[in-house]
């Protein structure tokens, strides 16, 4: 299990690496067109496609943020539990984080279909066929509750063998005092 934790806290990493590529051609897009439009012309669709970005974007960089134990949490109560108690909090919290994450992957297939079969296109200028960026949008969820899954997965096969230090490491909550 320590093997696939690893694997997909790596898979992250470069996802996160291609995110943040996409991210900053996303600004540099931008950044052309307030240019051009100072000029007096326009490259026209930024705002629609930066919005596609931002979406995409999102819904695969949620994973690397699981990997790295960087999503926001309340931790009042965590942090003064025995690492039995606090596993258990991590557990609770993890379960929580892959259910929604399955959840809204598993909705989020009947909007992608429903696009499939309509062909529906963005009412915009571009005319986007919206099942591309709804597809990468979805996929993104789809990895993120893959990911959630093999880690509370994992995390729970750790509890159940006493380890509450490899769930803490999997699990927990960083930059605990």
């Amino acid at each position: 299990m320590t093997s696939l934790v690893s694997l997909i806290r790596r898979i992250n990493d470069r996802l996160a690496i291609g995110v943040g590529l996409i991210l900053l051609a996303c600004v540099a897009f931008t950044l052309l067109e307030i240019v051009t439009r100072r000029l007096g012309g326009s490259l026209g669709g930024v705002d629609e496609i930066s919005g596609y970005v931002m979406a995409v974007t999102t819904s695969w960089g949620i994973s690397y943020a699981l990997t790295e134990q960087a999503h926001v949490r309340i931790d009042l109560l965590r942090q003064r539990l025995v690492p039995f108690g606090r596993a258990v909090f991590d557990i609770i919290s993890l379960l929580c984080l892959a259910g929604t994450a399955i959840v809204v992957a598993w909705r989020g297939w009947s909007v992608l279909e429903k696009t499939l079969s309509t062909g529906a296109r963005a009412n915009t200028p571009l005319e986007t066929p919206l099942w591309i960026p709804q597809s990468l949008w979805w996929a993104g969820w789809v990895w993120f509750a893959v990911s959630a899954s093999i880690l509370l997965v994992s995390v729970l096969v750790k509890f159940l063998s006493s380890d509450y230090q490899s769930v803490d490491d999997i699990a927990g909550a960083r930059g605990e005092a």
